[in-house]
């Protein structure tokens, strides 16, 4: 894909969805770091199932807390790695009390600090919380990346490298949404949809390009 085909690329998912947003739901930044953490292997539908009971019982660090660790697993059993997730929610919410005043910390040292969030996590909540221009590269990204041409790397870093240096800036905040809900819709793993496909011009995997999708 060269720099022209990214372009268009995103000039396409920017017209069909101008203000795209992340499919798991939230009310405060707490609660989109609790519901990243916990979506770990798990998807969005059964990450928001688990929440909407959680957060109307606990939707702060101090509430969760107060639920103590095996509290909070009863709220989020349906969830894979749920006794896992438990444990880190909980000590998260103990670190984010005792060091950041109950607050969600806006730097990525800070938040990959806290126990169950990783990269990805922290690009998401700094790229929907506070709106900088991260890319969480989950394996629809991934996916996507290297499937069209627009960032093929052999890691979820490289590719993340790769599309920070590639997507116009006027795209790089909402780039990951649109690749995401790309990924998740269209361009999906065992059988990519490219004919519904509005970038399909763009992919260097389109139909009769000689490339296996």
């Amino acid at each position: 894909m060269n720099d022209t085909q990214v372009r268009e690329f995103f000039d396409i998912l920017a017209q069909a969805n101008p203000s795209p947003q992340t499919e798991l739901e939230y009310a405060s930044v707490f609660e989109l770091l609790a519901a990243v953490l916990l979506s770990a292997q798990a998807t969005d539908v059964g990450v928001n199932k688990a929440t909407r009971r959680l957060f109307v019982v606990a939707n702060t660090p101090a509430k969760i807390l107060a639920l103590g660790e095996e509290g909070l697993a009863d709220y989020i059993k349906t969830i894979g790695l749920y006794r896992t997730k438990a444990k880190n929610l909980h000590a998260t919410c103990r670190i984010l009390l005792e060091q950041h005043g109950g607050q969600v910390p806006r730097s990525r040292e800070a938040l990959e600090a806290l126990p169950g969030v990783g990269r990805k996590t922290a690009n998401v909540v700094l790229n929907v919380a506070f709106g900088e221009p991260t890319m969480a590269v989950d394996t629809h990204i991934f996916r996507v990346s290297n499937r069209t041409g627009l960032a093929p790397g052999r890691t979820p870093l490289e590719v993340e490298q790769k599309l920070l240096a590639r997507v116009p800036e006027r795209f790089l905040v909402d780039a990951h949404h649109w690749l995401i809900l790309h990924g998740r819709y269209v361009c999906q793993a065992r059988r990519p949809l490219c004919e519904r496909c509005a970038v399909v011009a763009q992919c260097d995997s389109r139909p009769g390009s000689g490339r296996r999708p």
